[in-house]
């Protein structure tokens, strides 16, 4: 096949051939074409030696020098200009090993060729034209074309050979290599470029070969470093970035088939003595670290594989986005590890703020941290090794950022300067492809600088042109600049910063960078030279106008010879077209830099410039005047492209060619839009300008029809768009098959083969055609000449070959064709004897494959063995094992051998790969396994679909296939039990668009069976569907309810009763056509709709139903609801009689009075009860209907229950809390609402279970407000407690010790006070620690509280109990003053007091008087006694003035102390009364009076009884006052305390009064 058979652009790009995309593919070519190689290079001395019988083979026509041509003419085109910037280490470039072949070999090749030549041509003129006479008459026309191919092929073949020896003839002899120019020797400065050059003649053309100190030169083991170039005789050697190991001897040898000569010539490279004494680094340096080419084995070949790819990838400005792959080298040596590069459009790219390298031994990955524009590209990844290098590349793509305001065009991009000097720099951009929907105004320029944020507009008014100077820098300052686009919407966002640049004279930044400006000679010269100290400068020189443009103008010039040793500025003038008159245009500000921007220039008008220097001696003379310039823009915006033509490529991707813009100056790129065709939106297709006149354009839908224009960009603008190509579908470019693989021997005979092989990996995109088969002898190891087999092409994959040499060993080769062309051909088979096979069992089964892929089954499919034996196959055996496993792990599928030449795996590990091969059986036993499937994973495709059965309307059996990834070409192949359909008449097959149907004409048993299809020209779609016996007979009922339908019902005929207490009959198809039809009919007769009787039909729903005001008795029997929808119908119906009658017609009569009920206040839940949580009872209901005249009344056992309020319905709810809920509430509750529209009532009896049910319950909500248990101690002992919200009686409570049940005892006592539930432990001991539990048993459940009184707790429990009971015995025995002294005593003068109390303290207490705090001491006017240890008394015999003041008395024991007080008032004399005394009781409260009659001395007592409120007597002349006493401080006193008998205990204070 020709050269043209391929798409051009896979001969153009190797990146973006099919390799590029199918990585399964590229694998098997590269194994193809490594093979193909070491085949080759083992039969070089074989083919060499018999070179005069290659030339007459290469003449036969044989298809072999034809593919080899095509090849040749592809690896041609390689290097040719295209749209992206590949790398130059893109193609594979030849070893220069290659070319140094021995001296002898190549004259002895020379010389076969010159003596064979004459005998080749005659020969092979001869035979061709014998050969085309004697078959072209039985040749079908195909053949004759293919033929034809083949004749003009070898045409072109003796043409070359009859110009070869024509040549020959005219030089009579070879000629030895000469060198007409021979290579110079330079001496170059480090980091310097040096070029060798030389030019040889010779005969044949010799081949040249560089060497460096006698040792080749391979330009692969440091890219970049050395590039060999040859081009129109002339040979050169680049050696890039030299460096002083690059001082050597160079050798430039040529040769030829004549012999080899050589030329020499020597390099030097000198090194600059800098400031710096490191040499590894240098500013100036671009190129990046050499790879050190490795040491050791120079024959250690490494091999380099890439694994997991990374294929084209789409970002956003601002994402992050990774680029890896998983590179394996084989043999992976510690000492020998590979480098890993990056390129991006033949750049090498270096770590920076932008992109991150690494590399972890097996995995390279490229980071972006922030994605730019200027990020877009071709990115190739480079593994170099010892024995060379592997690449790999793909495209990025960065489409813009959201615009910060909609409509806003995009970031422009590539932001550099240029020029820069002193205080002006040139700041170059590209334009972005997106101007947002309307042109694009102009941009604005930004500077700041490093090292602060501080952003500065450098334009008041949008430039156009993509350049702009920007002035006003701070000499010695850096800076960085950005720029913003703008349109009629608004402004875009920044662009990416540009790299920082230093406001320096460029000499001065040289010389920081450290490039040295001249050579060192190594001598210094001094030379004397006048003072020129005030000294006027001179004129400038070159002024020149650099750059101009509608808004500015850029002067340069240089500076003058006569300047002084002091700095000099410049005054720059313009002078307008027609006039003599200079202007200064900067009068205020000197211009240091010879460079200048002249802004505010009238545009259209001509001007003329100079320039003159100043220092502080003065202004020097004006420079001569420039030309008059135009002020306008010098650059056009350029033509717009023209011949777009779109050319398919892969599923998503288009090529996009061009004719380049005419006249076109300063290129910057293209941008390449995309739109749907139909939709009127565009889309770019780069957002990054692209040189040349190709590109790719990725992204694409498949199956769309795209079309595509293009625009070229230059610093002036965008250029218009070009005319739209022509629409074109997105779909795979069509290619010759890749070559069939695993030729096997399936029989062998005494003069033929059967020949068997498996279908290549890779169609081309359409389906393979035929095949073609050559075979060859092999003599001896030594292979012959390829013979075709067959001329017509193959359609099956075994074929046998006859006319064969018994014995002779034969080697098989196989070709594919399809629409494209005929493909490459296989690799050699194996080396097959032809000979007779007389083994018994069969031969191996062949064609094995595998299909319906799912995640846990698959089909596996073969066809028969070959040869049978010496009996008939009688089954099959299928194995199976893990595709990486040894051959010892193979096991069988199927236990019992098959019939069938398919079977279905089952069983399948989702993920897991394997492998298949299949065994027959006959009689004698079990054949040789058939050759291995290739590996397949058990995964289930995504978007797989399966057969689905189907039964239409008609009642038509079909099954139905769905393909959502046809290609197109892409056929349904239906098969039965994989076999061709063989009776067509049974089954019609039709096929639509991506969706096929088989339908049974008339099911029956001879359909049973597996049917499948098959999907060609895609990735394995296919699906099967098995119709059994079950299957069938459940489709033929299908199919006959189809045929003769009903109308399908959700629910037969029902009854239901309504809210007034209407009945509903109602039923519901699943479907009802307008035109459906209904009748009800009741015992045989229709009923009407009429106003008993309202019959509604809902199509729309398929709802049907009659209502019925009311069931009278003489609606008993049965209703029938008949359907008719066309030709289906259907009826429902239902019996009412008997007691299922006579119970709707009562739920009916009830249903309705409720209905009537609830038409006033009514109950929407009746009464009923929950306890709260604080153990009330809450008696609710919910009522509905309610106005504000509705009222409400509380009954209990028929008493009205009174509120003060009027109760509130809020939420509808009628609530009554009962407190302290306990026996007494138990009792009939009822509820009545009333109004004028009517009355409801609801009643509640809580009486016997129902009342103890709310016991119960609120004993449970009792026993859950229970506390924990706490522990107290007290004087008597330790008391165990708990609190509850409401105690009642109903609440059981038991208390529990060691799981033991506690009794009362006098020691142990339980009870509740309140809330409080207490157990009482008096004089607890040892035997009292150990958990106590308290139960509460509410009637249903017990609920427990425990508490541990054991250890820390009980030990300072007892201590507490101890203290307290001492504290009780001593408050019990401390003296203290029973009864109680009057507060005060008023009595007369002269008169007597006596005054007696009661004292009690265990021991006796001593008993002491004061008088205002001073001891009194008794005598004859103070009488004090203290008798019997308890009664104290004081008397004073004769009252005076004198003895007024407050008296105490003081009772002290060991246990305490304690006081009284009283106040004693003397008054004057009134005369005689009565002498008072008061009897108190132990509070000090007055029981009794006791008066005594001064007239008489008989000195008897009168008791009077006091009444039992009086709380204060009062004497009209002596009052006697107590103070209450505390209770809690006076306690009872003991019984012998109280000195008169009274049956209240009362004590008797007596106060004595006498004269």
């Amino acid at each position: 096949m020709s050269s043209l058979s391929l798409p051009f652009y896979q001969k153009y790009h190797r990146h973006y051939d099919r390799g590029y995309r199918n990585t399964q593919l590229s694998s098997t070519m590269q194994e193809y074409r490594q093979e193909e190689k070491r085949s080759t290079a083992a039969h070089t001395h074989r083919v060499r030696s018999k070179f005069s019988d290659e030339m007459l083979e290469t003449s036969s026509g044989s298809p072999q020098m034809k593919r080899a041509k095509q090849d040749y003419y592809s690896k041609g085109k390689e290097n040719e200009a295209v749209d992206y910037i590949v790398p130059v280490f893109r193609g594979r470039h030849e070893r220069a090993s290659e070319i140094t072949s021995s001296k002898d070999e190549r004259t002895k090749q020379s010389k076969s060729s010159h003596f064979a030549g004459e005998f080749h041509y005659a020969q092979s003129n001869i035979t061709e034209e014998h050969n085309i006479e004697r078959s072209a008459m039985d040749k079908s026309r195909k053949v004759a074309i293919r033929e034809s191919a083949e004749r003009i092929s070898l045409n072109k073949q003796i043409y070359d050979t009859q110009d070869f020896q024509k040549r020959l003839r005219e030089d009579s002899l070879l000629r030895l290599p000469e060198f007409i120019i021979k290579p110079r020797s330079h001496t170059v400065w480090e980091k310097q470029s040096v070029k060798l050059h030389c030019t040889v003649s010779g005969w044949p053309v010799p081949r040249v070969t560089w060497y460096k100190n006698n040792v080749t030169i391979n330009v692969h083991t440091d890219p970049g470093k050395y590039i060999i170039d040859s081009k129109y005789g002339v040979h050169s050697l680049e050696i890039n970035n030299c460096d002083f190991d690059d001082t050597a001897q160079y050798r430039a040898s040529a040769m030829n088939a004549k012999g080899e000569i050589s030329a020499f010539a020597s390099i030097v490279v000198k090194r600059f003595k800098a400031e710096h004494g490191d040499l590894s680094f240098h500013p100036g340096r671009i190129a990046p670290p050499s790879y050190d080419y490795f040491p050791g084995d120079p024959h250690m070949k490494f091999e380099v594989h890439f694994v997991d790819k990374f294929d084209v990838s789409f970002g956003k400005e601002g994402d992050t986005m990774s680029l890896g792959c998983t590179v394996i080298v084989h043999p992976n040596l510690k000492r020998f590890q590979p480098e890993i590069q990056w390129w991006r459009n033949g750049v090498q790219l270096q770590p920076s703020k932008w992109v991150e390298m690494h590399w972890s031994g097996e995995t390279a990955t490229l980071t972006f941290n922030h994605l730019n524009k200027e990020d877009e590209g071709l990115y190739t990844i480079r593994v170099l090794t010892k024995s060379g290098y592997e690449l790999h590349s793909a495209y990025v793509f960065v489409r813009d950022a959201d615009a910060e305001v909609a409509g806003a065009p995009g970031a422009p991009l590539d932001v550099y300067c240029l020029d820069a000097n002193k205080d002006y720099v040139i700041v170059t951009w590209k334009q972005p492809a997106i101007d947002g929907g309307s042109s694009i105004l102009g941009y604005f320029v930004d500077r700041c600088e490093v090292g602060t944020n501080h952003w500065v507009q450098c334009n008041d008014t949008p430039v156009k042109f993509a350049r702009f100077p920007v002035t006003g820098l701070v000499e010695g300052r850096s800076y960085i600049f950005r720029v913003r686009a703008v349109n009629n919407v608004g402004i875009s966002r920044p662009s990416r910063v540009s790299e920082p640049v230093a406001a320096l004279d460029p000499s001065d930044r040289a010389r920081l960078k450290g490039i040295p400006l001249a050579p060192w000679t190594g001598q210094i010269i001094v030379t004397e030279e006048e003072p020129t100290e005030g000294v006027v400068p001179g004129q400038p020189t070159e002024v020149a106008v650099t750059e101009a443009t509608r808004n500015y103008v850029v002067l340069s010039w240089k500076p003058p010879g006569q300047r002084g040793h002091e700095g000099i500025m410049y005054y720059v003038e313009k002078c307008v077209a027609g006039t003599e008159d200079w202007q200064r245009v900067n009068p205020e500000i000197p211009v240091k830099s010879p460079r200048f921007a002249l802004f505010d220039l009238v545009e259209g008008k001509s001007y003329r410039f100079r320039v003159r220097s100043a220092n502080s001696a003065g202004i020097g003379e004006p420079s001569e005047p420039t030309e008059f310039t135009e002020v306008t823009d010098k650059l056009d915006v350029p033509k717009a492209p023209s011949h777009v033509v779109p050319s398919r490529n892969t599923d998503t991707s288009v090529v996009v060619t061009w004719e380049e813009s005419k006249d076109a100056k300063e290129l910057v790129g293209y941008y390449i839009e995309a739109s749907i065709s139909g939709s009127g939106k565009w889309e770019p297709c780069n957002n990054k300008p692209v040189k040349g006149k190709r590109f790719i354009c990725h992204g694409l839908q498949n199956g769309q029809l795209y079309k595509f224009r293009v625009r070229a960009v230059n610093a002036a603008g965008l250029s218009q768009f070009s005319h739209e190509s022509e629409a074109l579908e997105v779909k795979a470019a069509l290619a010759p098959p890749t070559p069939p693989y695993a030729i096997t021997v399936l029989e062998s005979v005494r003069d033929s083969m059967v020949l068997g092989w498996k279908q290549p990996k890779f169609q081309g995109g359409s389906d393979i055609t035929g095949y073609f088969v050559d075979y060859r002898e092999v003599i001896d190891g030594i292979p012959g000449k390829w013979k075709e087999a067959n001329i017509k092409a193959l359609t099956e994959r075994a074929y046998r070959i006859h006319d064969l040499k018994e014995n002779m060993v034969y080697q098989f080769q196989v070709r594919a064709i399809n629409m494209a062309g005929v493909g490459l051909p296989s690799p050699p088979s194996e080396k097959f004897k032809c000979e007779e096979w007389t083994i018994a069992v069969p031969g191996p089964p062949h064609d094995v494959m595998y299909t319906e892929v799912r995640k846990n089954s698959l089909v596996l499919l073969w066809k028969a063995p070959v040869y049978i034996g010496r009996s008939e196959v009688t089954g099959y055996y299928a194995d199976i094992r893990e595709a990486d496993a040894d051959d010892e792990k193979w096991r069988s599928v199927n236990e019992k051998e098959t019939s069938n030449r398919y079977i279905k795996v089952q069983g399948l590990k989702e993920g897991m790969s394997y492998v298949f091969r299949v065994r027959a059986v006959n009689r004698a036993g079990v054949g040789k396994p058939s050759d291995l499937t290739e590996p397949v994973t058990a995964e289930t495709p995504p978007g797989t679909k399966e057969i689905a059965v189907n039964v239409d309307d008609d009642g038509v059996i079909s099954l139905t296939f769905e393909c959502a990834d046809m290609a197109e070409g892409s056929k349904f192949i239906w098969s039965k039990n994989y076999e061709d359909l063989v009776d067509s008449s049974r089954v019609t097959v039709e096929t639509k668009g991506g969706k096929t149907k088989i339908i049974f004409n008339d099911p029956g048993k001879d359909d049973l069976g597996i049917y499948s299809c098959v999907v060609t020209e895609t990735d394995g779609v296919s699906s099967s569907y098995a119709i059994d016996e079950a299957e069938l007979l459940h489709l033929l009922e299908l199919s006959h309810e189809r045929k003769f339908p009903v109308v399908p019902l959700k629910s037969e005929l029902a009854v239901e009763l309504l809210e007034k207490g209407q009945v509903r009959f109602w039923l519901e198809a699943e479907r009802l056509s307008p035109n459906g039809q209904c009748k009800f009919v009741f015992n045989d007769k229709e009923v009407k709709n009429d106003e008993k009787h309202k019959i509604k039909v809902d199509h729309k729903t398929g709802l049907v139903e009659m209502i019925m005001e009311k069931l009278e008795d003489t609606n008993e029997g049965t209703y029938t609801v008949q359907l008719q929808d066309g030709k289906a119908s259907n009826q429902s119906s239902l019996v009412l009689i008997g007691d299922v009658f006579k119970n709707l017609q009562k739920e009916a009569e009830f249903q309705r009075g409720e209905w009537l009920r609830k038409q006033g206040p009514h109950f929407v839940e009746y009464l009923g009860w929950e306890v709260n949580n604080d153990c009330s009872v809450l008696l609710k209901c919910k009522v509905a209907n309610i106005k504000k005249e509705t009222s409400i009344i509380w009954y209990k056992d028929d008493r009205e229950i009174m509120f003060d309020e009027k109760h509130d319905f809020k939420d509808g709810v009628c609530t009554l809390l009962v407190q302290q809920f306990s026996k007494k509430d138990a009792g009939v509750y009822e509820l009545v609402l009333k109004d004028d529209r009517g009355r409801d009532s609801s009643t509640l009896r809580l009486l016997e279970k129902a009342f103890g049910d709310v016991i119960s319950e609120v004993c449970r909500a009792a026993a859950q407000t229970a506390t924990d248990l706490k522990v107290q101690s007290t004087e008597h002992g330790i008391r165990i407690y708990s609190f509850v919200t409401y105690y009642l009686d109903d609440l059981k409570i038991i208390w529990y010790h060691k799981d033991t049940k506690l009794a009362s005892t006098d020691r142990v006592k339980s009870g509740v006070t309140g809330e409080q539930l207490w157990l009482q432990i008096n004089e607890p001991t040892e035997k009292d620690k150990g958990t106590y539990t308290l139960e509460l048993f509410d009637g249903k459940a017990g609920h427990k509280k425990s508490v541990e009184l054991s250890g820390t707790v009980f030990d300072e429990a007892f201590a507490e109990f101890q203290r307290l009971k001492q504290a009780a015995i001593a408050e019990k025995n401390r003296a203290r003053v029973i009864g109680g002294l009057p507060d005060v005593v008023t009595i007369q003068e002269g008169k007597s007091l006596n005054l007696t109390c009661n004292v009690w303290g265990e021991p006796v207490p001593t008993v002491s008087w004061l008088k205002n705090d001073r001891e009194l001491l008794g005598d004859a006017h103070l009488i004090l006694k203290f008798e019997s240890g308890k009664f104290a008394s004081f008397t004073i015999t004769d009252v005076r003035t004198t003895d007024s003041g407050k008296y105490s008395i003081l009772v002290k024991n060991k246990y305490g102390t304690e006081t009284g007080d009283f106040t004693l008032m003397i008054s004057k004399s009134c005369g005689e009364l009565c002498v008072a005394m008061y009897v108190a009781d132990a509070a000090g409260n007055v029981q009794e009076t006791l008066t005594k009659d001064t007239s008489k001395a008989t000195g008897r007592k009168t008791v009077i009884h006091a009444e039992r409120d009086l709380k204060e007597p009062i004497v009209e002349e002596f009052i006697a006052t107590e103070e209450t006493p505390d209770v809690t401080l006076n306690p009872e006193p003991p019984e012998d305390m109280v000195p008169n008998t009274t049956t209240n205990n009362e004590i008797v204070h007596e106060v004595k009064i006498s004269e």
